[in-house]
């Protein structure tokens, strides 16, 4: 059969509908009885994967696809999302995240009769792969999988499997154990002679930080921000800057900005160097990380916060009418309600940022009808070699 086109999942689909992994489009495949593809005529686009892994791990989608077809399909997922709601606009192209720079990770840990086992799981399976040369991760990561191993014959039983969250922090992993097993006086010290001797920042055991040796911070604009357990965090350091940049030059000169779903302050305390801001995000740990931050720094403006479901009770346009400029930064789900009230006013300039394309055009689409201008679009891919795919927009009103 033939491969006529990709899906936005990086499923390849031939001339019968049939979606088949790990092909790409214009190639003719014979399709085997374990649902793999033979490449008959291969594409020009076609690529040896970069990691030893990428054939068992079900981590990376597109490994077998140059980078330059890679950059293609993702503008075109964003150019597909933006057709759908009938928006054209100038999209500046795309700046992708380097490999082993990703600087968060999420492994499945399970006891083995030999040790542990940790890694990612096998596409479509619960069998976990082990992943010591992953390409996406930063060295740091990296590093600490021995350890995690260790941490596994700890916290899980031998039928259980673990959850172990790995964030790269300048003062050492923050490391958070997803576990049902209960925490003990007796394991509480194990676990804290544990983090002692890897030199970890912190360790959580479900939702409790069991012991903190070093703040496990990170550096939004200057401000050391050490955030909660499982807080939200963007993927690479690279990624988070490409996507600064664009807020820092939408928002311009603007001197009071409202930063909805401000998560720790990623954008929040860079833009407090040159105007004031209000924070705005329903999880109230992230914003006591924020104003820590701030309080802390040097040379920042006035940045104020506030705890509040913008779901539920979005920032209405009697409140917004006191900012010259909005920032947002949705989850997947976008910001109908918020999106509504932002259409409604009269603030002159909103950047959104957002990791969906679906729901972005759809919010998009809102804000025009509402009397804005989509000036432009900068695509950004901090998941290298997966579907997903972030931005950020422009937006002005006259």
């Amino acid at each position: 059969m033939k491969i006529e086109s990709l899906t936005h999942h990086g499923m390849g689909r031939a001339t019968d509908g049939t979606l088949v992994t790990r092909v790409l489009a214009g190639e003719e495949i014979e399709l085997l009885t374990d649902g793999s593809a033979r490449i008959l005529t291969p594409s020009a686009d076609r690529v040896a994967a970069p990691c030893r892994h990428f054939k068992s791990c079900g981590g990376c989608a597109m490994q077998h696809g140059s980078d330059e077809l890679v950059s293609r399909w993702k503008m075109g997922i964003v150019e597909t999302a933006l057709r759908a709601h009938g928006i054209e606009t100038d999209i500046r192209g795309i700046h992708t995240s380097p490999a082993r720079s990703r600087r968060r990770a999420k492994f499945s840990g399970r006891r083995t009769k030999k040790g542990a086992l940790v890694g990612f799981h096998a596409r479509g399976s619960d069998m976990v792969v082990a992943v010591p040369d992953c390409m996406l991760l930063v060295s740091q990561i990296a590093a600490v999988i021995p350890a995690l191993e260790e941490l596994t014959i700890i916290a899980a039983t031998r039928k259980s499997e673990v959850a172990l969250t790995v964030t790269d922090t300048p003062n050492g992993p923050d490391v958070h154990v997803g576990t049902d097993k209960e925490l003990t006086g007796e394991l509480r010290i194990e676990l804290a002679n544990f983090a002692q001797r890897h030199k970890l920042a912190r360790l959580v055991w479900a939702d409790e930080p069991v012991v903190t040796i070093l703040p496990p911070v990170q550096v939004f604009g200057g401000a050391e921000v050490a955030p909660p357990p499982s807080a939200f965090l963007q993927a690479t350091r690279d990624g988070e800057g490409a996507l600064l940049e664009a807020v820092q030059e939408t928002v311009g000169k603007s001197k009071k900005i409202v930063d909805l779903f401000s998560g720790c302050g990623t954008f929040s305390l860079p833009l407090a160097a040159k105007a004031e801001v209000h924070a705005v995000e329903g999880f109230g740990p992230m914003l006591d990380a924020l104003d820590a931050g701030w309080r802390h720094a040097k040379g920042l403006k006035k940045v104020t916060t506030e705890a509040r479901d913008l779901f539920r009770r979005p920032l209405e346009v009697d409140e917004l009418k006191k900012y010259n400029a909005a920032v947002i930064d949705p989850p997947r789900a976008g910001a109908e309600a918020q999106v509504d009230r932002l259409a409604d006013c009269d603030i002159p300039i909103v950047a959104m940022v957002s990791c969906n394309p679906v729901t972005f055009a759809r919010d998009a689409k809102v804000l025009l009808d509402g009397g804005y201008t989509l000036n432009w679009i900068k695509v950004v891919d901090q998941f290298r070699w997966s579907p997903h795919v972030e931005l950020a927009a422009s937006f002005t009103r006259s």
